[in-house]
């Protein structure tokens, strides 16, 4: 691993990162054809926080978070830290303090392929984290690492400048390439979905909304009334 850190990467646009973050991380992800979710291991540090943003990227080494102090010096407003560890950990990599620096800096929230800690803290001051872990331990500031290079978090790559979205259903990257294909095909989502809602409302069933009625005997699905069930029974 070169120990290196990247200055001024290209960012997603910041407006169009925010518009994914209130879109949502399920929306997002269907609209994109299921791709990018980080999985179900990262949760949110509480409940409620929902944000999109562009990634400063941090690769540290387990029990070390030297190279988040120097990351927090390359973050700019509409940023998310996205913080990777090069081999398994739990130890609490981030806690209330880092995320006092952050916010003073315009970030959205972090993202920890690790532990993180002041989780009451965290709430209370309305700093959004998510992460694999929560653990009191603590950590060493020790070993170089890098700043801005890609990483992989839940089996997918974030490159600095692509945009993570977040909330209670948990994280997705969304390639900056990417971005203006999410944007369009998340807005259809949700047209979509809201004309599904009204006729949801009005009595319409999805087995017939969707189409899924004649298609039940493909899947061997019969109707059979209670008393015949009874007696084959």
């Amino acid at each position: 691993m070169r120990n290196v850190v990247v200055t001024d990467p290209p960012r997603a646009d910041a407006a169009d990162a925010e518009a994914l973050g209130g879109f949502g991380v399920a929306t997002v992800h269907e609209a994109l054809g299921r791709v990018g979710y980080l999985g179900p291991t990262f949760r949110p540090a509480w409940p409620g926080a929902r944000i999109g943003g562009t990634a400063v990227t941090v690769l540290c080494w387990p029990g070390d978070n030297l190279m988040i102090h120097v990351a927090v010096e390359q973050c700019r407003p509409g940023d998310v830290l996205v913080v990777a560890t090069n081999s398994p950990s739990t130890d609490g990599l981030f806690g209330e303090l880092f995320a006092t620096a952050l916010a003073q800096r315009g970030v959205r929230g972090v993202v920890l392929g690790s532990g993180v800690r002041d989780v009451t803290e965290l709430r209370e001051m309305g700093f959004p984290a998510w992460s694999t872990a929560v653990s009191a331990q603590g950590s060493v500031k020790a070993t170089a690492g890098a700043v801005n290079v890609p990483v992989v978090l839940g089996g997918q790559q974030v490159a600095p400048g692509d945009v993570v979205v977040a909330d209670d259903d948990g994280v997705m990257v969304v390639p900056r390439a990417d971005v203006p294909r999410a944007l369009t095909a998340s807005r259809a989502r949700l047209d979509k979905e809201a004309a599904s809602r009204a006729a949801f409302q009005a009595g319409e069933l999805g087995l017939d909304r969707y189409g899924l009625r004649a298609k039940l005997p493909d899947f061997g699905i019969e109707y059979v009334p209670y008393e015949t069930w009874v007696e084959e029974r």
